[in-house]
């Protein structure tokens, strides 16, 4: 006698399922799900095997079902606070300076006297307006003198107006401390000595108003559903912003108002110093279920950003007498995180936008034995990004770390490589093909944060980055350095799953992993190339709940 296949307690049906699994069935057309798992995969003619009328069945008609999308680089918290409380001057829609200067002056119409106005403008802002430059100082206090004013232009070059340096205390004989959190500090002057109003690295030092605890909550559970489960995304790797920040995230998730499982990185020693982020436990504790938020590791900045010229890469920067860029912390203070970090169990991932800077972390990585395994193995954020020469790999192979690239940087400022490096800024940029041929297991994640692109968090459009490879100005970067859409969909499904040891949990629709599985309104192996960032997530399940549901 044939045992009858156990009921089912839910069926996912569509079209189509993308399992990126290489067993799946290609001809499957359903899941079945238990609880906040799944059980297995099944066609439509043998629904009738499992259904009982105890069985929930969603019948989404043509829809390609794959496994939610993992961003394992993101500053959620940054994304959803700021939209809370910047002005919104980001080119193309902010095409000049003329045109910002505008927005500032209705939002200071509209504030009280003295309140703080903060715009936020895109990365590399000065190549996105017409002018080709920043806003100065003196346009900014044409706006205003008498309230602060900052062009936030991303996360590591801000303008100030004269309120808002006196506000801060920088003056002509003011010090820059030797660390930010973010890279060195960098006051530009003029030839007299005096601020321009330019600063560099120096967000976190900057007396920016923040938000209330109630409002960052609403921040939140506005922001997450925005910015990523309306794109597909059901797990975040969170760089903190604030320990307030985790443990609303944590409040949300035991309040079943969490529509993301986050993976928590302290920045250190941003939200925390070091020590007390290793032993994190004895400040704060979360309470939800580890599936849904978990302390995952340490962030570290090691240098700067390019846009402030403070990455630290192998060749000068042009006009910058010879300048490579600096590594942000000495020797001994890397060599106690790394242990540090092991010893809680943590894993370290350090933020290293130049060559330069990740060569001399893997040098001390292989100097303490190698990176470790698992949910612990150390990550270099932005490997992979900008790859001038060979060596640079090889020392991430020696050292046993994981590249962790950002492929929406292909748009975002990739063709800007040369203006800043001359012609070896034309080098290795984000050279996934090849990477991906020497064996090399990548992941595609956002790193949204103030002045990213408003595509960003949308993994479809990073998707797109790694197919199409064009640029912010419609220009191309090396297109032989394409991937497959597979690989590309890997990137942000398993293989980022895999850089923060979960890939036993997630990344794929397989039988015993959580269901975070989702809906693609076409199947994006039959669409033309630019659809593929127009492709609209319809439906979204994390952990077997429904998150996102616009099929009704």
């Amino acid at each position: 006698m044939i045992e009858r296949e156990a009921p089912a307690e839910r069926i996912l049906l569509g079209g189509k399922v993308i399992a990126m699994s290489p067993d799946a069935d290609p001809q499957a057309q359903g899941v079945i799900i238990r609880g906040d798992r799944i059980v297995r995969l099944i066609r439509r003619d043998e629904v009738e095997q499992f259904r009982t009328a105890s069985t929930v069945v969603t019948d989404l008609g043509n829809r390609t079902l794959m496994p939610g999308f993992v961003d394992v680089h993101a500053h959620a918290e940054v994304v959803c606070r700021t939209t809370f409380n910047t002005i919104d001057c980001r080119a193309p829609e902010c095409s000049s300076i003329e045109e910002v200067c505008a927005l500032l002056a209705k939002a200071r119409d509209e504030r009280a006297p003295g309140e703080w106005i903060v715009g936020q403008g895109n990365l590399f802002f000065d190549r996105k307006l017409k002018e080709g430059r920043l806003p100065s100082k003196a346009e900014l206090d044409a706006v205003s003198t008498d309230s602060p004013i900052a062009v936030r232009a991303g996360g590591h070059i801000t303008v100030l107006n004269s309120k808002a340096l006196e506000v801060a205390g920088i003056d002509r004989n003011y010090v820059a401390p030797e660390f930010s959190v973010t890279g060195l500090p960098i006051v530009e002057r003029d030839e007299h000595g005096d601020p321009t109003g330019v600063v560099k690295e120096m967000d976190t030092l900057l007396p920016f108003p923040g938000c209330d605890r109630s409002t960052l909550k609403s921040a939140l559970k506005e922001g997450l559903f925005e910015y990523f489960t309306r794109f597909g995304v059901t797990t975040i790797g969170e760089i903190s912003e604030t320990v307030e920040g985790i443990q609303c995230m944590d409040e949300m998730a035991c309040e079943g108002e969490l529509p993301v499982a986050m993976r928590v990185y302290i920045w250190a020693p941003g939200t925390m110093e070091l020590d007390d982020a290793c032993n994190w436990q004895d400040k704060f504790q979360l309470n939800a279920s580890e599936h849904m938020i978990r302390m995952q590791g340490i962030k570290l900045f090691a240098d700067g950003g390019f846009s402030a010229k403070s990455a630290a890469v192998s060749c000068p920067y042009l006009g910058m007498n010879g300048q490579c860029g600096e590594i942000a912390f000495p020797k001994y203070f890397f060599r106690r995180a790394y242990e540090q970090s092991q010893k809680s169990g943590l894993q370290l991932a350090v933020h290293a936008n130049g060559d330069r800077a990740q060569e001399w972390l893997c040098e001390l990585v292989q100097s303490m034995g190698g990176a470790s395994s698992g949910r612990t193995r150390m990550r270099i954020e932005h490997a992979g990004n900008f790859m001038p020469r060979q060596k640079t790999m090889e020392a991430w192979a020696t050292a046993g770390i994981i590249p962790v690239p950002q492929p929406v940087f292909i748009y975002t400022f990739g063709e800007y490589f040369p203006d800043y490096l001359g012609e070896t800024g034309r080098i290795g940029r984000f050279p996934f093909k090849d990477l991906l041929a020497q064996g090399w297991r990548l992941s595609g994640s956002s790193d949204v944060w103030i002045g990213s692109e408003r595509e960003a968090t949308n993994p479809l459009f990073s998707v797109w980055c790694c197919v199409k490879r064009e640029t912010y100005s419609g220009n191309f970067i090396d297109p032989e350095q394409a991937v497959t859409l597979e690989q590309a969909l890997r990137m942000h499904t398993l293989d980022a799953a895999a850089t923060m040891g979960e890939e036993d949990i997630r990344g794929s629709i397989t039988p015993g992993k959580l269901a975070d599985i989702i809906a693609l309104d076409r199947d994006p192996f039959a669409v033309p190339v630019d659809d593929l960032r127009k492709l609209k997530v319809e439906y979204v399940l994390t952990q077997g709940r429904t998150a996102l549901n616009l099929t009704c």
